[in-house]
């Protein structure tokens, strides 16, 4: 198989994965990118000089789309504060808890308590991708 054809399948295939898995146009760039290295691989010799151009070629796609991204801030907690433990957050350490159907990492806004795995917790806050919980116990006594 020549490099050509095989930039021209990567190409197509990378195009034809975000059609089927949306990546804000993360891997339809890499497949045009791969195309235009297929359509200048007959001048490029040698596949790491063609890889190279691949790399030029992705940055200035990325570059030129990224207006048409939009700009997404992360959510904010919702009105749902529930969650439940899914391992155990010892003190000071973090854990993983079930929130809005997904899992995350946690920690306890107390830094004395120990919470058990399955027990149901109340998000208080939020700091990057750790929640901060509190036992719902604590709450309700």
């Amino acid at each position: 198989m020549s490099l050509t054809v095989l930039w021209i399948v990567i190409g197509v295939a990378l195009c034809l994965m975000e059609l089927m898995i949306p990546s804000a146009f993360l891997e339809s760039a890499l497949g045009v990118s791969a195309l235009g290295v297929a359509l200048l691989s007959p001048v490029v010799p040698g596949f790491g000089g063609q890889v190279g151009l691949w790399m030029l070629f992705s940055l200035l796609v990325f570059w030129a789309l990224r207006r048409f991204v939009p700009n997404q801030t992360p959510p904010a907690l919702r009105d749902s504060t529930e969650a439940r433990t899914l391992t155990s957050i010892l003190p000071g350490q973090t854990g993983r808890v079930i929130y809005e159907g997904n899992s995350w990492q946690a920690r306890c806004s107390d830094g004395q308590a120990a919470i058990a795995p399955n027990q149901a917790v109340v998000v208080v806050g939020r700091q990057g991708n750790t929640l901060i919980v509190l036992p719902d116990s604590v709450l309700q006594g």
